[in-house]
Protein backbone atom coordinates (compact mmCIF):
# COMPACT_ATOMS: atom_id res chain seq x y z
CA UNK A 1 0.00 0.00 0.00
CA UNK A 2 0.71 3.36 -0.75
CA UNK A 3 0.27 6.54 1.02
CA UNK A 4 -1.33 9.86 -0.89
CA UNK A 5 0.05 13.00 0.09
CA UNK A 6 -2.00 16.18 -1.08
CA UNK A 7 -0.51 18.97 0.62
CA UNK A 8 -2.38 22.32 1.54
CA UNK A 9 -1.86 25.41 0.42
CA UNK A 10 -0.04 27.05 3.86
CA UNK A 11 3.56 25.96 4.55
CA UNK A 12 5.87 26.98 7.61
CA UNK A 13 7.35 30.08 7.41
CA UNK A 14 11.02 29.42 8.55
CA UNK A 15 11.85 25.62 7.72
CA UNK A 16 15.08 23.99 9.29
CA UNK A 17 18.21 24.27 7.66
CA UNK A 18 17.91 21.38 5.02
CA UNK A 19 14.65 20.65 5.50
CA UNK A 20 11.92 20.56 2.58
CA UNK A 21 8.77 23.27 2.79
CA UNK A 22 6.90 21.55 4.94
CA UNK A 23 2.79 21.41 3.96
CA UNK A 24 -0.19 20.16 6.43
CA UNK A 25 -0.85 16.40 4.61
CA UNK A 26 -4.57 15.62 3.06
CA UNK A 27 -4.80 11.63 4.71
CA UNK A 28 -5.92 9.53 2.28
CA UNK A 29 -9.13 7.00 2.95
CA UNK A 30 -7.44 4.81 5.92
CA UNK A 31 -7.98 1.18 7.13
CA UNK A 32 -7.54 1.12 11.05
CA UNK A 33 -6.30 -2.12 11.96
CA UNK A 34 -7.32 -1.78 16.28
CA UNK A 35 -5.17 -4.49 18.56
CA UNK A 36 -6.82 -4.49 21.42
CA UNK A 37 -10.15 -3.71 20.27
CA UNK A 38 -12.35 -5.27 23.26
CA UNK A 39 -9.34 -3.38 25.89
CA UNK A 40 -10.62 -0.83 28.67
CA UNK A 41 -8.58 1.92 26.32
CA UNK A 42 -10.36 0.82 23.61
CA UNK A 43 -14.07 0.92 24.81
CA UNK A 44 -13.10 3.97 26.44
CA UNK A 45 -11.31 5.94 23.82
CA UNK A 46 -10.55 4.58 20.82
CA UNK A 47 -14.06 3.47 19.55
CA UNK A 48 -15.98 6.31 20.36
CA UNK A 49 -13.18 8.73 18.81
CA UNK A 50 -13.36 6.39 15.87
CA UNK A 51 -16.62 6.75 15.56
CA UNK A 52 -16.44 10.62 15.79
CA UNK A 53 -13.63 11.03 12.90
CA UNK A 54 -15.68 8.58 10.52
CA UNK A 55 -19.08 10.61 10.25
CA UNK A 56 -17.12 13.84 10.51
CA UNK A 57 -16.17 15.89 8.30
CA UNK A 58 -12.61 16.15 9.67
CA UNK A 59 -11.13 12.62 8.79
CA UNK A 60 -11.41 10.77 5.51
CA UNK A 61 -13.21 7.52 5.01
CA UNK A 62 -12.22 5.17 7.86
CA UNK A 63 -13.21 1.28 7.84
CA UNK A 64 -11.73 -0.03 11.12
CA UNK A 65 -10.60 -3.77 11.63
CA UNK A 66 -11.12 -4.91 15.03
CA UNK A 67 -8.70 -7.85 16.72
CA UNK A 68 -8.28 -9.11 20.07
CA UNK A 69 -8.25 -12.60 22.23
CA UNK A 70 -12.38 -12.81 22.17
CA UNK A 71 -14.06 -14.81 20.20
CA UNK A 72 -16.26 -12.49 18.00
CA UNK A 73 -17.97 -12.19 14.55
CA UNK A 74 -18.45 -9.13 12.97
CA UNK A 75 -22.27 -8.27 14.21
CA UNK A 76 -20.94 -9.13 18.21
CA UNK A 77 -18.13 -6.53 17.17
CA UNK A 78 -20.52 -4.19 15.91
CA UNK A 79 -22.93 -4.96 19.09
CA UNK A 80 -20.14 -4.37 21.36
CA UNK A 81 -19.36 -0.96 19.51
CA UNK A 82 -22.61 0.57 20.28
CA UNK A 83 -22.52 -0.37 23.76
CA UNK A 84 -19.42 1.42 24.02
CA UNK A 85 -20.39 4.70 21.98
CA UNK A 86 -23.78 4.55 24.51
CA UNK A 87 -21.68 4.16 27.49
CA UNK A 88 -18.81 6.34 27.05
CA UNK A 89 -19.40 8.93 23.88
CA UNK A 90 -19.48 12.41 24.04
CA UNK A 91 -21.23 12.91 20.95
CA UNK A 92 -24.21 10.57 20.37
CA UNK A 93 -24.72 9.33 16.13
CA UNK A 94 -28.10 9.33 15.08
CA UNK A 95 -29.29 6.16 13.41
CA UNK A 96 -28.40 6.61 10.08
CA UNK A 97 -24.90 7.87 11.37
CA UNK A 98 -24.78 4.35 13.00
CA UNK A 99 -25.86 2.66 10.16
CA UNK A 100 -23.01 4.23 7.89
CA UNK A 101 -20.51 3.45 11.07
CA UNK A 102 -21.57 -0.36 11.59
CA UNK A 103 -21.19 -1.56 8.14
CA UNK A 104 -17.31 -0.09 8.68
CA UNK A 105 -16.29 -2.60 11.46
CA UNK A 106 -14.76 -5.63 11.06
CA UNK A 107 -13.07 -8.29 13.86
CA UNK A 108 -11.01 -11.44 13.28
CA UNK A 109 -10.33 -12.96 16.21
CA UNK A 110 -6.43 -13.06 16.93
CA UNK A 111 -6.70 -17.30 17.09
CA UNK A 112 -7.73 -17.05 12.96
CA UNK A 113 -3.26 -15.98 12.66
CA UNK A 114 -1.93 -13.90 11.17
CA UNK A 115 -3.31 -14.75 7.86
CA UNK A 116 -6.61 -14.14 8.16
CA UNK A 117 -6.38 -10.87 9.43
CA UNK A 118 -4.21 -9.52 6.09
CA UNK A 119 -6.88 -10.95 3.94
CA UNK A 120 -9.95 -8.93 5.85
CA UNK A 121 -7.47 -5.49 5.95
CA UNK A 122 -6.73 -6.11 2.10
CA UNK A 123 -10.18 -6.48 1.46
CA UNK A 124 -11.02 -3.42 3.16
CA UNK A 125 -7.91 -1.34 1.76
CA UNK A 126 -9.57 -2.85 -1.77
CA UNK A 127 -12.85 -1.48 -1.09
CA UNK A 128 -11.02 2.07 -0.14
CA UNK A 129 -9.19 2.06 -3.98
CA UNK A 130 -5.78 3.01 -4.57
CA UNK A 131 -3.16 4.81 -2.12
CA UNK A 132 -5.30 3.96 0.81
CA UNK A 133 -3.66 4.31 3.91
CA UNK A 134 -3.35 1.66 6.71
CA UNK A 135 -2.84 2.34 10.17
CA UNK A 136 -2.15 -0.27 13.13
CA UNK A 137 -2.96 0.84 16.76
CA UNK A 138 -1.50 -1.47 19.26
CA UNK A 139 -4.12 -0.91 22.62
CA UNK A 140 -1.94 -4.28 24.23
CA UNK A 141 -0.08 -4.78 26.98
CA UNK A 142 3.41 -3.41 26.50
CA UNK A 143 4.75 -6.85 26.66
CA UNK A 144 2.67 -7.98 23.50
CA UNK A 145 3.26 -5.19 21.34
CA UNK A 146 6.87 -7.00 19.59
CA UNK A 147 4.81 -10.20 19.47
CA UNK A 148 1.94 -8.30 17.58
CA UNK A 149 4.62 -6.47 15.41
CA UNK A 150 6.33 -9.96 14.79
CA UNK A 151 2.57 -11.02 13.17
CA UNK A 152 2.44 -7.81 11.13
CA UNK A 153 5.75 -8.88 9.85
CA UNK A 154 4.75 -12.42 9.07
CA UNK A 155 1.19 -10.84 6.91
CA UNK A 156 2.87 -8.48 4.98
CA UNK A 157 1.52 -5.75 7.01
CA UNK A 158 4.26 -3.42 7.40
CA UNK A 159 4.69 -1.83 4.12
CA UNK A 160 3.59 2.05 3.48
CA UNK A 161 1.72 1.42 7.14
CA UNK A 162 2.11 3.53 10.14
CA UNK A 163 2.27 2.41 13.96
CA UNK A 164 1.22 3.88 17.14
CA UNK A 165 1.84 2.56 20.30
CA UNK A 166 0.94 2.77 23.57
CA UNK A 167 3.03 3.24 26.61
CA UNK A 168 5.18 2.81 28.45
CA UNK A 169 8.60 2.82 26.35
CA UNK A 170 10.62 0.51 28.38
CA UNK A 171 11.53 0.90 32.32
CA UNK A 172 15.15 1.56 32.08
CA UNK A 173 17.57 3.06 29.40
CA UNK A 174 18.82 -0.76 28.49
CA UNK A 175 15.22 -1.80 27.94
CA UNK A 176 14.04 1.54 26.07
CA UNK A 177 16.89 0.96 23.60
CA UNK A 178 16.20 -2.86 22.83
CA UNK A 179 12.56 -1.76 22.46
CA UNK A 180 13.36 0.51 19.55
CA UNK A 181 16.10 -1.37 18.08
CA UNK A 182 13.45 -4.21 18.19
CA UNK A 183 10.91 -2.20 16.76
CA UNK A 184 13.16 -0.81 13.98
CA UNK A 185 14.12 -4.12 12.95
CA UNK A 186 10.49 -4.00 11.46
CA UNK A 187 9.44 -0.26 11.09
CA UNK A 188 11.69 2.74 10.19
CA UNK A 189 11.15 5.76 12.92
CA UNK A 190 9.06 7.61 10.44
CA UNK A 191 6.40 4.91 10.53
CA UNK A 192 6.23 4.74 14.61
CA UNK A 193 3.58 7.33 16.33
CA UNK A 194 4.66 7.16 20.19
CA UNK A 195 1.39 7.88 21.90
CA UNK A 196 0.76 10.74 24.87
CA UNK A 197 -2.60 11.56 25.10
CA UNK A 198 -1.58 14.53 27.39
CA UNK A 199 0.01 16.10 24.38
CA UNK A 200 -3.50 16.04 22.36
CA UNK A 201 -5.34 18.16 24.75
CA UNK A 202 -6.07 21.55 23.38
CA UNK A 203 -4.75 23.14 26.72
CA UNK A 204 -1.22 21.22 26.02
CA UNK A 205 -1.20 22.99 22.28
CA UNK A 206 -2.58 26.35 23.69
CA UNK A 207 0.96 26.47 25.38
CA UNK A 208 2.28 26.76 21.92
CA UNK A 209 0.10 29.50 21.29
CA UNK A 210 0.54 31.40 24.05
CA UNK A 211 4.37 31.40 23.83
CA UNK A 212 5.16 32.21 20.54
CA UNK A 213 2.30 34.01 18.92
CA UNK A 214 2.46 36.82 21.99
CA UNK A 215 4.98 39.11 22.33
CA UNK A 216 3.51 39.79 26.37
CA UNK A 217 3.95 35.91 27.46
CA UNK A 218 7.78 35.26 25.57
CA UNK A 219 10.03 37.85 26.46
CA UNK A 220 9.43 37.19 30.23
CA UNK A 221 9.69 33.47 29.55
CA UNK A 222 12.89 33.07 30.94
CA UNK A 223 14.73 32.69 34.72
CA UNK A 224 14.83 36.38 34.63
CA UNK A 225 11.04 36.30 35.53
CA UNK A 226 9.73 32.63 36.35
CA UNK A 227 10.58 31.95 39.83
CA UNK A 228 9.80 28.03 39.74
CA UNK A 229 6.89 26.07 37.66
CA UNK A 230 4.97 23.21 38.95
CA UNK A 231 2.76 20.63 36.27
CA UNK A 232 0.44 18.90 39.08
CA UNK A 233 -1.65 15.68 37.73
CA UNK A 234 -3.35 14.47 40.98
CA UNK A 235 -5.97 11.63 40.01
CA UNK A 236 -8.78 10.54 42.61
CA UNK A 237 -8.85 6.56 41.15
CA UNK A 238 -6.92 3.87 42.47
CA UNK A 239 -5.33 0.48 40.14
CA UNK A 240 -9.04 0.36 38.08
CA UNK A 241 -8.27 -3.49 37.93
CA UNK A 242 -4.55 -2.75 36.63
CA UNK A 243 -2.50 -4.44 39.84
CA UNK A 244 -0.35 -6.32 37.75
CA UNK A 245 0.96 -3.55 35.56
CA UNK A 246 0.85 -1.22 38.36
CA UNK A 247 3.29 -3.44 40.60
CA UNK A 248 5.83 -3.44 37.55
CA UNK A 249 5.60 0.11 36.64
CA UNK A 250 4.60 2.69 39.39
CA UNK A 251 3.77 6.34 39.34
CA UNK A 252 6.87 7.29 37.77
CA UNK A 253 7.47 4.90 34.97
CA UNK A 254 3.66 5.08 34.56
CA UNK A 255 2.53 8.70 34.54
CA UNK A 256 6.39 11.13 34.74
CA UNK A 257 8.14 10.18 31.85
CA UNK A 258 5.46 9.32 29.81
CA UNK A 259 3.51 12.45 30.41
CA UNK A 260 4.43 14.92 33.17
CA UNK A 261 7.73 15.31 31.29
CA UNK A 262 6.40 15.44 28.12
CA UNK A 263 4.54 18.49 29.14
CA UNK A 264 7.24 20.12 30.50
CA UNK A 265 9.25 20.12 27.14
CA UNK A 266 6.35 21.91 25.75
CA UNK A 267 6.89 24.60 28.09
CA UNK A 268 10.44 24.39 28.74
CA UNK A 269 11.45 24.06 24.87
CA UNK A 270 13.21 26.94 23.14
CA UNK A 271 11.36 28.83 19.74
CA UNK A 272 11.18 25.91 16.93
CA UNK A 273 12.44 27.37 14.19
CA UNK A 274 9.22 26.53 12.30
CA UNK A 275 5.83 24.71 13.46
CA UNK A 276 6.36 21.44 11.83
CA UNK A 277 7.33 17.82 13.15
CA UNK A 278 11.26 17.76 12.77
CA UNK A 279 11.64 21.15 14.05
CA UNK A 280 9.35 20.66 17.39
CA UNK A 281 10.32 17.19 18.00
CA UNK A 282 14.31 18.73 17.89
CA UNK A 283 13.24 21.65 19.99
CA UNK A 284 11.65 19.06 22.61
CA UNK A 285 14.57 16.57 22.36
CA UNK A 286 17.43 19.85 23.40
CA UNK A 287 15.19 19.80 26.58
CA UNK A 288 15.24 16.38 27.56
CA UNK A 289 19.37 16.86 26.62
CA UNK A 290 19.51 19.49 28.67
CA UNK A 291 17.46 17.78 31.90
CA UNK A 292 20.38 16.95 34.99
CA UNK A 293 20.16 13.71 36.25
CA UNK A 294 17.53 13.43 38.58
CA UNK A 295 18.69 13.14 42.48
CA UNK A 296 16.75 10.76 44.59
CA UNK A 297 17.33 13.47 47.22
CA UNK A 298 14.81 15.82 45.68
CA UNK A 299 12.37 13.02 45.11
CA UNK A 300 9.24 11.93 47.26
CA UNK A 301 7.77 8.72 46.76
CA UNK A 302 4.60 7.85 48.36
CA UNK A 303 2.15 4.49 48.49
CA UNK A 304 -1.59 4.93 49.72
CA UNK A 305 -2.60 3.50 52.98
CA UNK A 306 -4.44 0.01 52.38
CA UNK A 307 -2.31 -0.23 48.69
CA UNK A 308 -0.63 -3.69 49.93
CA UNK A 309 -4.17 -5.23 50.69
CA UNK A 310 -5.27 -4.77 46.77
CA UNK A 311 -5.64 -8.10 45.33
CA UNK A 312 -2.28 -8.90 43.13
CA UNK A 313 -0.23 -6.45 44.91
CA UNK A 314 2.64 -7.75 47.10
CA UNK A 315 2.23 -7.47 51.36
CA UNK A 316 5.85 -6.09 50.93
CA UNK A 317 5.41 -3.95 48.16
CA UNK A 318 7.48 -0.98 47.66
CA UNK A 319 5.83 0.55 44.51
CA UNK A 320 5.03 4.12 44.54
CA UNK A 321 1.26 4.91 43.68
CA UNK A 322 2.76 8.50 44.24
CA UNK A 323 5.36 10.49 43.35
CA UNK A 324 6.77 14.14 43.46
CA UNK A 325 10.46 15.63 42.48
CA UNK A 326 12.00 18.72 41.47
CA UNK A 327 14.43 18.30 38.42
CA UNK A 328 16.59 21.00 36.57
CA UNK A 329 17.32 22.06 33.04
CA UNK A 330 20.85 22.97 32.97
CA UNK A 331 20.75 26.00 29.54
CA UNK A 332 20.60 29.25 29.26
CA UNK A 333 16.91 29.68 29.80
CA UNK A 334 15.81 27.87 32.58
CA UNK A 335 19.06 27.67 35.00
CA UNK A 336 18.23 27.74 38.80
CA UNK A 337 14.70 27.50 37.53
CA UNK A 338 13.09 24.54 39.53
CA UNK A 339 10.48 22.63 37.88
CA UNK A 340 8.28 20.34 40.63
CA UNK A 341 6.41 17.55 39.48
CA UNK A 342 3.39 15.43 41.23
CA UNK A 343 1.23 12.77 40.48
CA UNK A 344 -0.43 10.08 42.45
CA UNK A 345 -3.61 7.47 42.73
CA UNK A 346 -6.46 8.36 45.21
CA UNK A 347 -5.69 11.71 46.10
CA UNK A 348 -7.79 14.73 47.10
CA UNK A 349 -8.90 15.94 43.79
CA UNK A 350 -8.47 15.29 39.75
CA UNK A 351 -6.77 17.48 38.09
CA UNK A 352 -3.83 18.45 34.98
CA UNK A 353 -2.12 21.70 36.21
CA UNK A 354 0.71 23.58 35.38
CA UNK A 355 1.32 26.44 36.87
CA UNK A 356 4.29 29.15 35.75
CA UNK A 357 5.17 31.45 39.37
CA UNK A 358 6.88 34.50 37.98
CA UNK A 359 9.08 36.20 40.55
CA UNK A 360 7.85 38.95 43.59
CA UNK A 361 8.69 42.69 42.71
CA UNK A 362 12.04 42.85 44.42
CA UNK A 363 10.95 45.98 46.44
CA UNK A 364 7.07 47.21 47.67
CA UNK A 365 6.39 50.74 47.98
CA UNK A 366 3.16 49.23 50.24
CA UNK A 367 2.60 49.40 53.58
CA UNK A 368 2.78 46.08 55.17
CA UNK A 369 -0.89 45.91 55.98
CA UNK A 370 -1.48 45.95 52.36
CA UNK A 371 -1.81 42.62 51.39
CA UNK A 372 1.34 42.44 48.88
CA UNK A 373 3.24 39.17 49.41
CA UNK A 374 0.53 37.62 51.60
CA UNK A 375 -1.04 34.90 48.64
CA UNK A 376 1.93 34.27 47.26
CA UNK A 377 3.53 35.22 43.19
CA UNK A 378 1.73 35.82 40.63
CA UNK A 379 1.22 32.80 38.07
CA UNK A 380 0.27 31.54 34.90
CA UNK A 381 -2.01 28.58 35.12
CA UNK A 382 -3.18 26.32 32.35
CA UNK A 383 -5.78 23.63 32.98
CA UNK A 384 -5.02 20.37 31.24
CA UNK A 385 -8.68 19.17 31.32
CA UNK A 386 -11.32 19.36 28.47
CA UNK A 387 -12.27 22.64 28.63
CA UNK A 388 -8.68 23.81 28.46
CA UNK A 389 -8.79 26.70 31.13
CA UNK A 390 -6.14 29.71 31.63
CA UNK A 391 -6.06 31.87 34.22
CA UNK A 392 -3.51 34.59 35.17
CA UNK A 393 -2.85 35.52 38.33
CA UNK A 394 -1.84 39.37 39.81
CA UNK A 395 -2.61 41.91 42.76
CA UNK A 396 -4.97 44.35 42.13
CA UNK A 397 -6.47 47.41 44.63
CA UNK A 398 -9.42 46.26 46.48
CA UNK A 399 -12.56 49.11 45.91
CA UNK A 400 -12.87 51.41 48.60
CA UNK A 401 -10.62 54.03 50.97
CA UNK A 402 -7.21 52.97 51.76
CA UNK A 403 -4.46 50.95 49.48
CA UNK A 404 -5.56 47.31 50.20
CA UNK A 405 -4.20 44.79 47.34
CA UNK A 406 -5.93 41.58 47.00
CA UNK A 407 -5.34 38.50 43.87
CA UNK A 408 -7.26 39.05 40.91
CA UNK A 409 -7.28 37.36 38.44
CA UNK A 410 -8.20 36.87 34.13
CA UNK A 411 -9.16 34.34 33.26
CA UNK A 412 -10.21 32.36 29.58
CA UNK A 413 -11.96 28.81 28.63
CA UNK A 414 -12.40 27.21 25.56
CA UNK A 415 -16.36 27.16 26.32
CA UNK A 416 -16.29 30.92 25.82
CA UNK A 417 -15.79 30.92 22.46
CA UNK A 418 -17.89 30.15 19.25
CA UNK A 419 -15.35 27.12 18.29
CA UNK A 420 -16.02 25.46 21.62
CA UNK A 421 -18.36 22.98 19.41
CA UNK A 422 -14.51 22.39 17.92
CA UNK A 423 -12.58 20.87 20.28
CA UNK A 424 -11.65 17.29 20.01
CA UNK A 425 -10.80 14.75 21.86
CA UNK A 426 -6.95 14.45 22.40
CA UNK A 427 -7.35 10.55 20.77
CA UNK A 428 -9.25 11.91 18.52
CA UNK A 429 -6.80 14.75 17.71
CA UNK A 430 -3.62 11.89 18.00
CA UNK A 431 -5.64 9.41 15.56
CA UNK A 432 -6.29 11.94 12.83
CA UNK A 433 -2.68 13.40 13.01
CA UNK A 434 -1.27 9.87 12.96
CA UNK A 435 -3.28 9.04 9.67
CA UNK A 436 -1.65 12.67 8.27
CA UNK A 437 1.85 11.32 9.48
CA UNK A 438 2.34 14.37 11.69
CA UNK A 439 4.44 13.47 14.30
CA UNK A 440 4.34 16.97 16.16
CA UNK A 441 2.57 15.22 19.11
CA UNK A 442 3.88 12.19 19.39
CA UNK A 443 7.38 11.25 21.10
CA UNK A 444 11.03 9.81 19.28
CA UNK A 445 12.98 7.12 20.06
CA UNK A 446 15.82 9.77 21.30
CA UNK A 447 13.77 11.61 23.50
CA UNK A 448 12.08 8.70 25.49
CA UNK A 449 15.97 7.23 25.41
CA UNK A 450 17.22 10.77 27.20
CA UNK A 451 14.74 10.51 29.41
CA UNK A 452 15.75 7.24 30.63
CA UNK A 453 19.48 8.18 31.41
CA UNK A 454 18.04 11.08 33.10
CA UNK A 455 16.42 9.05 35.12
CA UNK A 456 18.94 6.41 35.74
CA UNK A 457 19.81 7.77 39.20
CA UNK A 458 16.16 7.27 40.66
CA UNK A 459 15.90 3.76 39.37
CA UNK A 460 19.36 2.98 40.58
CA UNK A 461 18.78 4.62 44.24
CA UNK A 462 14.35 5.14 44.95
CA UNK A 463 14.17 6.99 48.21
CA UNK A 464 11.67 4.51 50.54
CA UNK A 465 7.36 4.58 50.07
CA UNK A 466 6.25 6.96 52.38
CA UNK A 467 2.55 6.23 53.53
CA UNK A 468 -0.48 8.57 52.96
CA UNK A 469 -4.48 7.67 53.56
CA UNK A 470 -6.69 8.07 50.24
CA UNK A 471 -8.11 11.12 49.62
CA UNK A 472 -5.09 13.69 50.40
CA UNK A 473 -2.70 15.44 48.62
CA UNK A 474 0.14 13.13 49.20
CA UNK A 475 2.68 12.67 52.00
CA UNK A 476 3.65 15.40 54.63
CA UNK A 477 7.61 15.43 53.08
CA UNK A 478 5.93 17.09 49.90
CA UNK A 479 5.82 20.59 51.57
CA UNK A 480 10.02 20.18 52.77
CA UNK A 481 10.85 19.32 48.66
CA UNK A 482 8.94 22.50 47.72
CA UNK A 483 9.86 25.38 50.28
CA UNK A 484 9.99 28.16 50.76
CA UNK A 485 7.83 27.90 47.66
CA UNK A 486 3.93 26.03 48.45
CA UNK A 487 2.24 23.97 46.36
CA UNK A 488 -0.62 25.58 44.05
CA UNK A 489 -3.05 22.45 44.44
CA UNK A 490 -5.33 22.84 46.31
CA UNK A 491 -6.50 26.47 44.63
CA UNK A 492 -7.67 28.96 46.89
CA UNK A 493 -9.96 30.03 44.26
CA UNK A 494 -12.46 28.06 42.10
CA UNK A 495 -12.38 28.64 37.97
CA UNK A 496 -14.98 30.87 37.11
CA UNK A 497 -18.05 29.17 35.09
CA UNK A 498 -19.77 30.99 32.21
CA UNK A 499 -23.49 31.44 33.28
CA UNK A 500 -26.08 29.83 31.59
CA UNK A 501 -28.28 30.90 29.07
CA UNK A 502 -31.33 31.90 30.35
Amino acid sequence: MTDRTEPLAQTVSYPGLGSRPHAVEVAAPHVIVLFGACGDLARRKLLPGLAYLAVSDLAPEIRVVGTSLEEMDDASFRAFTRQALAEFGNRPLTDDQWAVFEERLHYVPQARGADELARVVREESAALGEGAGLLHYLSVPPKAALSVIESLREAGLVAGSRIVMEKPFGTDLASAVDLNDRVHQTFAEEQIFRIDHFLGKEAAQNILAFRFANGLFEPIWNRNFIDHVQIDIPETLGLDRRAGFYEETGAYKDMVVTHLLQVLAFVAMEPPTALEPGAISEEKNKVFRSMLPLDPGQVVRGQYAGYRGEEGVARDSDTETFIALRCEIDNWRWAGVPFYLRTGKRMAEGARIISIAFKEAPRTMFPANSGVGQAGPDHLTFDLADESKVSLSFYGKRPGPGMKLEKLSMQFSTRETEAAGDVLEAYERLLLDAMRGDHTLFTTAEGIESLWERSAPLLQSPPPVKPYPPGTWGPNAIHQLIAPHAWRLPFERAWREKPSAG
